[in-house]
């Protein structure tokens, strides 16, 4: 039951932090100017990452930890996820965001930042559907 709760915590924090990232965040880069985003972008990449780093790290050991428990589609289906959102993330958008923050932002860079951003959304957003199914707290008939 610990370890559900925690699986619970960790993914809706992220599936929170994601959809707010995709719908708000993002999308705001392309309000300032070149010189403004690039000021705030520095100080963004390294607040968010105050938030981001803990929650992923404490998915993939929790997830590592239901796929030790119990071998299922789930299990193995919801680790494979996070492992490929990190994969994902480590070598896409982590990059991006470095040129970004080396005074190379415009609009096209971060409207490829909106977009790449949507496959992070809907599997972060399945992620928690799923450990809601898998707990009996979101019913499939």
């Amino acid at each position: 039951m610990v370890v559900a709760s925690f699986a619970l915590i960790f993914d809706f924090g992220l599936v929170v932090l994601i959809w707010l990232v995709q719908l708000v965040i993002y999308p705001s880069f392309k309000f300032y100017a070149n010189e403004e985003l690039l000021m705030w972008h520095k100080l963004y990449v390294s607040r968010i990452a105050l938030v981001v780093i803990p929650l992923m790290i404490g998915q993939i050991i929790i997830s590592a930890v239901q796929l030790t428990m119990s071998q299922s589609l789930y299990t193995v289906g919801s680790f494979l996820i996070v492992v490929f959102l990190w994969i994902f993330t480590f070598t896409h958008f982590a990059p991006l965001h470095k040129r970004i923050s080396k005074s190379s932002a415009n609009a096209a860079k971060i409207e490829k930042l909106v977009k790449r951003n949507w496959g992070r959304t809907i599997l972060w957003t399945l992620v928690f559907v799923l450990e809601l199914v898998q707990q009996g707290l979101y019913p499939m008939e």
